[in-house]
């Protein structure tokens, strides 16, 4: 009988040492904050009133692309914040892997840009559903040394494929700049309506680029590192590279007007389903790096836009001028807006580079 009492209070306490260390588990993610983004936006200086208020920093995880991320939320990777950019947003959405925003709990909501606030389907739904916070948005452009390449040498975008640039070039690891690239390339503006002639045409420039490729880049550290080191001179690559590396006195230039343009995108943040985070601590990081004092950093450091259009007339007008934002009609100009294309046609874009950067 003694030893039966024994063995109830013994089951007793490891019952209740349970129940205490699950409580502290669940107590310690609700007093936390994951964000699975792109590297190199842990930078405290995009979100210090979320600093100020938490006195610590959100615990970040990185992916290379949206492909990636994509697939490692949806194989149940934990996390209450991502950073997809316009091509994506409604992929994910489509497969249930994002929660509506609260919008009134989002301060800047109504500060955003009107020509990104409009675009369709991008940060709401028909239904009036909020999804995605635009945070910044840019170019993929073409980018090369000053003192190794003629800019009349890549009047057109077809340079890349040129054999004269043979291990000399690098585009992303990134099927959707890839596309844009290649779809500029063949005379094409909207990809969303891409046939399967033109699809082939496409891939077979990327074919091409593929003989001239040096390394195919996977964040701004590893193509600046390349183009400062004269590894590679001939970039297709975000506005980024050349902001940081002409800081850095290396010589470099974007080239905006080749003949067949440029590509625009817009990045931002969602809400993951099955986030266990702290939801005061999520849009408290919204709010913050949203907030119109970030936009001066962000177009002067990184040479992006901010979704913020207060925060763009706070801006010095010597930076807009340097940085070309300061006409956005023309900043958008001649351009492939990266907006999503239709599940099939992107399987078959992931399936093919795939194909093509091994070789095939």
């Amino acid at each position: 009988m003694a030893l039966n009492a024994r063995a109830v209070r013994q089951a007793s306490a490891c019952l209740a040492l349970a129940l205490s260390l699950s409580v502290s588990t669940v107590a310690l993610a609700a007093d936390s904050l994951t964000v699975f983004d792109w590297a190199g936006y842990e930078d405290p200086a995009f979100h210090p009133k979320y600093t100020e208020k938490y006195g610590n920093e959100p615990d970040f995880s990185f992916f290379g692309d949206e492909e990636e991320a994509f697939q490692k939320l949806r194989s149940g990777f934990k996390t209450d914040l991502a950073h997809p950019c316009s091509q994506s947003v409604l992929k994910w959405r489509d497969a249930g892997l994002l929660e509506p925003l609260d919008t009134s709990k989002l301060t800047n909501w109504e500060s955003t840009l009107p020509g990104i606030k409009g675009m369709k389907d991008l940060m709401t739904t028909a239904d009036g559903k909020a999804w995605f916070l635009p945070f910044e948005w840019g170019n993929t452009v073409t980018v090369y040394r000053t003192d190794k390449i003629k800019p009349e040498e890549i009047q057109s975008l077809k340079a890349f494929a040129d054999p004269k640039f043979k291990d000399r070039v690098s585009i992303g690891n990134n099927v959707d700049d890839a596309y844009a690239l290649a779809s500029l390339a063949i005379g094409l503006k909207d990809w969303t309506v891409m046939t399967d002639d033109q699809f082939k045409q496409a891939s077979d420039f990327l074919r091409a680029v593929h003989k001239n490729v040096r390394l195919y880049w996977t964040d701004n550290t590893e193509i600046g590192q390349a183009m400062a080191s004269g590894e590679v001179d001939l970039a297709w690559a975000w506005n980024e590279t050349p902001t940081t590396l002409k800081k850095d006195g290396v010589p470099v230039e974007m080239k905006k007007d080749t003949d067949e343009g440029l590509s625009t995108w817009v990045c931002g943040y969602v809400r993951v389903k099955g986030a266990e985070g702290s939801v005061d601590r999520a849009y408290d990081f919204l709010n913050a790096v949203t907030d119109p004092a970030i936009a001066g950093y962000l177009v002067d450091s990184w040479g992006y836009g901010s979704g913020n259009a207060k925060g763009m007339a706070t801006v010095d007008p010597a930076v807009l001028e340097r940085t070309g934002y300061a006409d956005v009609e023309k900043f958008t100009a001649n351009t492939l807006f990266q907006a999503p294309v239709p599940s099939d046609l992107k399987q078959k874009m992931i399936a093919e580079f795939e194909k093509i950067k091994s070789g095939y």
